[in-house]
């Protein structure tokens, strides 16, 4: 199967800000370093938010979307809900759902899910995520963000050294 690249936002329940600490931060980006070692992505952009994150990703392979998006949300979600249990018993009651399938439920259902079908809206979705943290008022400018892939693209240091440039 081949997939367009696509512009993938997972949105916290009800919007708390469940990714404020960093470990959670370096959860999702534990997550991943996983799927890209794993040849199941491209990862060409992201930014992780307290309460959302943006990805620019393509699937790749033989891996459905759904698949890959499922892998992804439920791992976050796990790691994050170990760490509560045993940090934060308190908090993690905020996710407790009535659902047959969960207990506790971190993420919205149906994450948005675009296929960019051409590079000018890839580079808008990519414009949009790195400017992200600046309106949040999380930095002042986009470099000074260290959950995004922005220092990637304006020539820094690629820290996270998964990401693949979409020109590529």
């Amino acid at each position: 199967m081949n997939y367009h690249p696509s512009f993938f936002t997972a949105t916290c329940l009800e919007w708390n800000n469940l990714l404020k600490p960093e470990k959670y931060k370096e959860i999702v980006i534990a997550s991943l370093r996983f799927l890209v070692v794993e040849n199941r992505i491209n990862l060409y952009g992201f930014a992780i938010m307290d309460n959302h994150i943006h990805l620019i990703w393509q699937i790749k392979g033989t891996y459905k979307k759904e698949e890959v998006q499922l892998s992804f949300l439920r791992f976050t979600a796990q790691k994050i809900k170990q760490d509560l249990e045993i940090n934060n018993p308190y908090a993690l009651e905020k996710y407790r759902v009535n659902a047959k399938d969960r207990t506790y439920q971190f993420w919205e259902r149906n994450a948005l899910h675009i296929e960019l079908s051409n590079e000018s809206i890839l580079i808008q979705k990519l414009d949009y995520i790195h400017d992200n943290p600046v309106k949040a008022g999380y930095s002042l400018c986009p470099e000074d963000y260290k959950y995004s892939s922005y220092r990637f693209y304006n020539g820094q240091d690629d820290e996270f050294e998964f990401l693949k440039h979409y020109a590529d």
